[in-house]
């Protein structure tokens, strides 16, 4: 089947396949993601090892034996983050009923860095929209 499927495509360029491929995997809930492995205490409901994923959709938690998505996260969810040298740690939620998350991991300055840029970008393109929305 592999032949077969290889063969209906003989006649594409490599750019057009290139295409293709592309228009398959955006779709991926992963596309575009920076992943990153910790290792969290906080949470029974999670495995302690986790992958952490953030991309364009929020931040998810990712098994990673199994690689499944556990939970995803939009950015307009998270209410605090803060990481040091050792730990990130995200608050889902208002700081009163919302859950936190505490990560061991020595990359919660990347990780931190990443979410403050795509939760800038979301606040510019909402205000971008409520102004453009209020000039009509």
């Amino acid at each position: 089947s592999i032949v077969a499927y290889f063969n209906k495509h003989a006649g594409k360029t490599r750019e057009e396949a290139k295409l293709a491929f592309l228009k398959i995997v955006y779709k991926w809930p992963t596309f575009g993601s920076a992943f990153f492995e910790v290792k969290q205490t906080t949470d029974p409901n999670y495995p302690e090892l986790l992958l952490i994923a953030i991309n364009k959709h929020g931040v998810s938690l990712i098994d990673r034996k199994s690689k499944d998505i556990l939970i995803t996260h939009p950015f307009t969810k998270i209410s605090n983050w803060s990481s040091g040298n050792t730990y990130f740690h995200i608050t889902i939620g208002n700081l009163v009923r919302g859950s936190k998350l505490l990560c061991e991991t020595s990359l919660g300055y990347k990780m931190d860095d990443l979410l403050t840029s795509y939760i800038s970008q979301m606040l510019t393109a909402m205000s971008k929209h409520r102004s453009t929305k209020g000039s009509k």
